[in-house]
């Protein structure tokens, strides 16, 4: 079955919505954003509170992966599901309201944690799901829809920062070492950890590392990665050197 953009949207938000416990539905990602190519996958959420079964999701039929709660390890990112809808690649992340509330609630105090998460190199903030709902688009119920709170401004980007700064200097015993996979590795996550600081410290969301470092202007992390294998050492001082400066020019606290 073959279905215009307008027709899969109505369809999986209609659907989405109508299952037991869920309260709103958005989407997300590229689609949302307006930056997607005719081939880009379908980011929808559901927001649910109480008893949400992704048994009933499973029931509709699409073929696909769909995980139980907590199935991605819990944390923030507590489960979804790889579907195929009329030949599209649709992807349903579960959002429970009150996990959600909470997490916004502590942003706008200036609190939040950081989560493993698989294809995030520093892992993810707690308050990636804040950000979700200031950037994606609520297709069915209502959410809140906030800014970027003050107090989480001011907090996250030293933090960050103070994550990125350690990843280094623990580091420098590994390219010391000639231990190159781990002195490559480190700089890599400290870019990232230094990429959160830095959009943090704009006040600028993010929901992944797809177009992080370029986002936050670190992308010369890579001229300075290719230099590793024969200065390794040399390697951790220049990646040190240029994020702080990144990370000063964006007026992170205690950067420079």
């Amino acid at each position: 079955m073959t279905m215009s953009d307008a027709d899969l949207l109505d369809h999986v938000t209609r659907t989405l919505a109508a299952l037991p416990g869920v309260h709103a539905v958005t989407l997300g990602g590229s689609r949302a954003s307006g930056a997607h190519r005719p081939d880009s996958d379908w980011d929808f959420a559901v927001y649910y509170r109480g008893a949400f079964r992704p048994g009933d999701l499973r029931a509709l039929g699409w073929p696909g992966e769909v995980s139980e709660i907590g199935g991605w390890g819990g944390g923030v990112f507590n489960g979804g599901a790889w579907l195929q809808v009329a030949g599209r690649a649709v992807d349903v992340h579960y959002r429970d309201l009150d996990e959600v509330e909470h997490h916004l609630a502590e942003a706008r105090a200036g609190r939040f944690g950081v989560e493993r998460l698989m294809f995030h190199l520093a892992g993810i903030p707690t308050y990636i799901v804040v950000a979700e709902l200031a950037l994606g688009r609520a297709v069915a119920g209502e959410l809140p829809r906030p800014d970027y709170p003050p107090a989480l401004r001011a907090a996250a980007p030293p933090r960050w920062w103070g994550d990125a700064r350690a990843t280094l200097d623990y580091a420098a015993a590994h390219a010391r070492a000639g231990r190159l996979a781990e002195t490559a590795g480190s700089i890599a996550t400290a870019a990232c950890q230094t990429a959160h600081a830095v959009l943090a410290a704009r006040g600028v969301w993010a929901t992944n590392d797809k177009t992080l470092l370029d986002r936050a202007g670190l992308r010369r992390v890579d001229e300075i990665l290719a230099t590793a294998p024969g200065r390794p050492v040399q390697a951790i001082e220049e990646a040190g050197a240029f994020l702080a400066r990144a990370a000063a020019a964006a007026g992170v606290c205690g950067a420079g």
